[in-house]
């Protein structure tokens, strides 16, 4: 992912397993700073489909103040930041290089390499993880309905003894959709993002973009990634521990939607995700770049 590369250092430089470190790093840090606030407003929005923003904002600050933000933060949020993070840059890296090796246009073997590393992460861990961070968002309705509510640990191994690993990997087949085509896109729009921005400067073909063009880029290619925003709110609601669609397939929990909610309730909460979309390019796009290329500078194979 080496975006200022030519492609003959592309081939030359063989991606290394020290992303696995890089990209556990990277989403701890995205995940514990604007990112978790973000997710959990949008799985608020999403949930709750009779909430507006300001809405949402003032039942999350219901559950603690600011800490509500941060509701599913530990452990769930960072087993999964930690481990998707690595599996995501892995995979997305080795797969980059070797479609650029093959001689792939930049935009679709990042394309290519995001959507790769989205269903490789997914599977891995982000499908029980995402089940209890949602469960620890939607419980919330139960607890002010005065109903009792169990801990997230007690909802996981209740999840484990009465439906197994497809229990706790509720939605994970929503996951892999969304994974595949969220990281397929953010890749492909950031890189190919690059050329109207480099046209539109009067920069060279070959020349570097600067670093707020880089950062435009991905600011843009995160947030425009997010037109597959029915497919996350199926997921939520999949995943959710206060709904009676959880058992219904993807086309049929969209279906479900729709018809309580219409159109708009399939875009819920997309306004957050554009913003969690943008950041989350940011860091595993824009900023991974620039770390590899300080330590390649320094004489690291990464």
């Amino acid at each position: 992912m080496a975006t200022q590369s030519t492609t003959t250092e592309v081939q030359k430089k063989k991606i290394s397993f020290s992303n696995l470190l890089l990209g556990a790093g990277l989403n701890l840090f995205e995940a514990s700073s604007l990112g978790h606030p973000l997710e959990v407003t949008k799985v608020q929005m999403a949930s709750h489909r009779n909430q507006n923003m300001a809405a949402a904002m003032r039942s999350i600050m219901s559950r603690g103040g600011i800490l509500g933000f941060y509701q599913g933060l530990i452990p769930w949020a960072w087993i999964e930041a930690s481990t998707k993070g690595a599996v995501l840059l892995f995979t997305a890296a080795e797969l980059e290089y070797r479609f650029r090796s093959m001689g792939l246009d930049p935009a679709v073997a990042g394309a290519l390499a995001g959507m790769g590393g989205g269903i490789a992460q997914a599977y891995a861990t982000m499908g029980f993880c995402t089940c209890m961070k949602t469960a620890e968002v939607t419980r919330a309705k139960q607890a002010a309905a005065g109903v009792p509510v169990p801990s997230t640990f007690r909802v996981f191994l209740d999840l484990y003894k009465k439906e197994g690993i497809r229990g706790i990997n509720r939605g994970v087949n929503a996951v892999a959709l969304r994974q595949c085509t969220n990281w397929g896109s953010r890749f492909a729009l950031s890189r190919f993002l690059e050329r109207p921005i480099r046209w539109l400067t009067s920069r060279n073909a070959d020349d570097p973009l600067t670093t707020p063009q880089r950062f435009a880029a991905s600011c843009l290619g995160g947030a425009l990634s997010c037109w597959n925003q029915p497919i996350e709110v199926a997921r939520i609601e999949m995943q959710s521990m206060v709904k009676g669609s959880s058992q219904l397939g993807l086309l049929g929990t969209m279906k479900f939607i729709y018809n309580r909610n219409g159109l708009k309730g399939l875009y819920r909460g997309a306004v957050p995700r554009m913003g969690l979309g943008a950041y989350q390019t940011v860091v595993m796009v824009f900023l991974a770049d620039y770390v590899r290329a300080y330590f390649r500078r320094n004489g690291y194979n990464i």
